[in-house]
C-alpha cells in the first residue's frame, strides 16, 4: 500500500512559508543600534564598495556594520541614513510603512499651478500612477554649492520645489518633474522620517539615537 503523501503537501507547504518569513524578518541588532546621519555629495555611489576610481561610502564613514536605508542615486545629494537595525532599514523604505521623504528639487522652468496639482494628486509614470505628493514652490535654500555646477540655460529660470513622497521608486522625483515638462536639475533629500541633513555639510556624518531628533 502506497503512503498518503497528499495530507502531508498543505503541511509542508505552511513550513516552507514560515521558514521564509522567518529568514527574510528584519532583525535587531545583536549589539548595540547604531544610527548615522550623513550628507551625501554629488557623485558618490550610495554602497561601500564600487569599482575602481569610483568613490563611494567608505571614503566618508569608518562605523562597521551599518548599511543605507534606502537608496540616494550618484547624482544626487543629501540625507543618507545608516543602520545596523533591520527593523528601523525596513520600516524606512518598505512601501507599507509610508515613511514620509523631503526632496528639495531645482527645476528647469516655473511650473504651473496646475502642473503642481497634478503632481500632488498622483502622475501614471512607466511603472504605474504615484501616490499623492506634497509638493510646494521654495524660496532658494541656503545649500552648498554643488561641484561641479548644475548646467544652467541662460534666459531660462528655475525653480525650487519642496516634494515629500512617502514611497521609494528609482529616480521617482527626477522622473515625475520630467514627466510635467520641467526636468530636475539638483536634488537634494532634506529629510527622512525625524532627521533632517541640517548642520551636516557634504561628506560629513553624526551618530544619532533613535529619538534623539537632529
Amino acid at each position: 500500500m502506497k503512503p498518503n503523501t497528499t495530507s502531508r503537501q498543505p503541511q509542508r507547504a505552511n513550513n516552507e512559508r514560515r521558514a521564509s518569513r522567518k529568514l527574510n524578518k528584519p532583525k535587531r541588532p545583536r549589539g548595540p543600534q547604531k544610527i548615522i546621519l550623513f550628507n551625501k555629495p554629488f557623485n558618490v555611489l550610495t554602497q561601500f564598495t564600487g569599482e575602481e576610481g569610483d568613490t563611494t561610502l567608505a571614503d566618508f564613514i569608518p562605523v562597521k556594520d551599518v548599511y543605507p536605508a534606502g537608496r540616494l542615486d550618484k547624482d544626487s545629494e543629501g540625507l543618507l541614513v545608516l543602520t545596523n537595525d533591520g527593523i528601523l532599514q525596513a520600516k524606512l523604505t518598505q512601501p507599507q510603512s509610508k515613511s514620509p521623504k523631503t526632496y528639495w528639487a531645482q527645476v528647469e522652468g516655473e511650473p504651473s499651478d496646475e502642473q503642481l496639482d497634478a503632481l500632488r494628486n498622483g502622475v501614471t509614470l512607466k511603472d504605474g500612477p504615484t501616490l499623492p505628493a506634497e509638493v510646494e514652490r521654495m524660496a532658494e535654500p541656503p545649500v552648498w554649492d554643488r561641484e561641479p555646477p548644475i548646467r544652467e540655460r541662460k534666459n531660462v529660470p528655475t525653480t525650487w520645489l519642496a516634494i515629500t513622497l512617502r514611497e521609494g521608486r528609482n529616480r521617482q522625483v527626477r522622473r515625475m518633474t520630467a514627466h510635467i515638462n520641467h526636468p530636475t536639475l539638483r536634488l537634494i533629500r532634506y529629510q527622512m522620517a525625524q532627521w533632517t541633513v541640517d548642520d551636516l555639510a557634504p561628506g560629513e556624518w553624526r551618530e544619532v539615537t533613535l529619538h534623539s531628533g537632529q
